[in-house]
């Protein structure tokens, strides 16, 4: 006896908009929008993508929503990946969001009934993972950290000055250079040393009367070798000025996977005044700028009248306490993936829809351990498929190169899968029409 076709399980048209669940999480898109998201999933589960029983939630998630943020499945092999909103929060931050939406102690004590602190708690999870005797202020990127940090050290007067390696006056993207922040401050910028090679006498020549500090930027973004020479912060530390190190990527202690990578702990630990960083990339939060150092300093810059304006607010405060408290982030996991992990998958994948699988390395991203190389695998497929994907529900961006497409599942979370096939196959069937 013949198996009923499936098919026929398909819901009707009038009995899912009649679901209140569909009718509530489409408020406001009018009957056309839920009606287009409803044959939708229809025509899904009549091509076998989808089980009957899924049309439902499948219609639900497909519904336009009231943001124009579009999610992305990124199957690049680039861990912190700019153009994609850099670090993934982890379930726990996103939670700490959704938690910290509403009213909150914020600015509260809910002992006293008095405005208390603002944001301790995730002042005192960075605290604990510094050296002792160190403070932190979170501003809202790494870019205002550092511009907070000069401003901050500028005594009155209009003749202060910065001394800073030409070989660390760098462009981090689209166009924005370090030297033009700290330039916007007023400070009088002391280039010192060339392109490749700059020494201690090189500094100490610099420093003077007129000197506010001395900045040391990690050029994290590529990597300059050959006849080169710089100078470490315990040296620096020597020369009578504070020394502000902009460390980029947010790694917070060392990394024995990423050896040229510097970290917070270590560039205080030899004397670094301040230490500013980004929250969004190695630590792999929130977006948020990180001042770590001298504990009076940084309370010196967080009474600063421009702190007032960087600061950050409540979503961001919560997220980053998760990501600090709440153990290994996405970017970590991603970023250490076992490639044996990444083969099976892949091959998994590649079963599923007809593709090839090949090595290909992945990359940290962001800025971050630009000689770093993560091995992995990924799936190749005909090139024009790209399009497709990348405009299709869900979105999924993989990487073009030799006339092929890659999809490298090391930073798609592993119950994404499915969904990863199940776009493919969608792809793959609309080139084919």
């Amino acid at each position: 006896m013949r198996e009923p076709d499936p098919r026929r399980r398909i819901p009707r048209t009038d009995d899912l908009l009649a679901d209140p669940r569909l009718s509530e999480m489409g408020s406001g898109l009018g009957r056309d929008g839920i009606l287009s998201a409803v044959r939708g999933a229809q025509e899904r589960a009549r091509a076998g993508l989808i089980a009957p029983e899924k049309v439902l939630q499948d219609a639900v998630a497909s519904l336009p929503t009231t943001s124009s943020v579009r999610p992305v499945l990124n199957a690049t092999g680039v861990v912190v990946h700019t153009n994609l909103g850099r670090a993934p929060l982890s379930h726990k931050a996103i939670a700490g969001i959704v938690r910290s939406a509403g009213y909150s102690d914020l600015e509260y004590d809910v002992h006293t009934g008095r405005r208390g602190p603002r944001g301790a708690a995730v002042l005192a999870a960075l605290c604990d993972r510094l050296p002792e005797g160190h403070a932190a202020l979170v501003v809202n990127n790494g870019a205002a950290a550092l511009l907070l940090a000069v401003t901050g050290l500028i005594a009155s007067g209009s003749d202060r000055e910065v001394v800073v390696s030409r070989g660390e006056l760098v462009e981090i993207g689209d166009g924005f250079r370090l030297p033009d922040l700290m330039t916007s401050t007023g400070v009088r910028l002391r280039e010192v040393g060339t392109t490749n090679r700059t020494s201690l006498a090189d500094y100490a020549a610099a420093v003077g009367p007129h000197t506010s500090a001395i900045v040391k930027v990690h050029p994290s973004n590529f990597r300059v070798e050959g006849f080169t020479g710089g100078v470490g912060v315990p040296d620096l530390a020597t020369l009578g000025v504070p020394v502000v190190v902009d460390i980029g990527s947010g790694l917070l202690a060392p990394d024995p996977a990423l050896p040229d990578e510097p970290d917070a702990t270590t560039a205080l630990r030899e004397g670094a005044a301040l230490v500013t960083a980004s929250g969004d990339k190695l630590l792999g939060g929130p977006q948020a700028g990180l001042l770590l150092g001298d504990a009076e300093l940084v309370q010196r810059l967080r009474r600063h009248p421009l702190a007032r304006a960087l600061r950050v607010d409540k979503l961001t405060l919560a997220a980053l306490e998760a990501t600090l408290r709440g153990g290994v982030a996405p970017v970590t996991a991603y970023r250490t993936a076992d490639p044996d992990v990444l083969r099976t998958r892949a091959a998994a994948l590649a079963e599923q829809v007809g593709g090839r699988v090949r090595a290909h390395d992945g990359v940290v991203g962001g800025g971050g351990a630009p000689g770093v190389v993560l091995p992995g695998w990924a799936v190749a497929l005909p090139e024009p498929l790209a399009t497709v994907l990348r405009t299709g529900t869900p979105s999924v961006v993989g990487r073009v190169e030799s006339g092929e497409l890659l999809l490298d599942l090391r930073c798609v979370p592993p119950e994404s899968d499915a969904d990863l096939a199940t776009a493919v196959l969608a792809a793959v069937r609309s080139l084919q029409v």
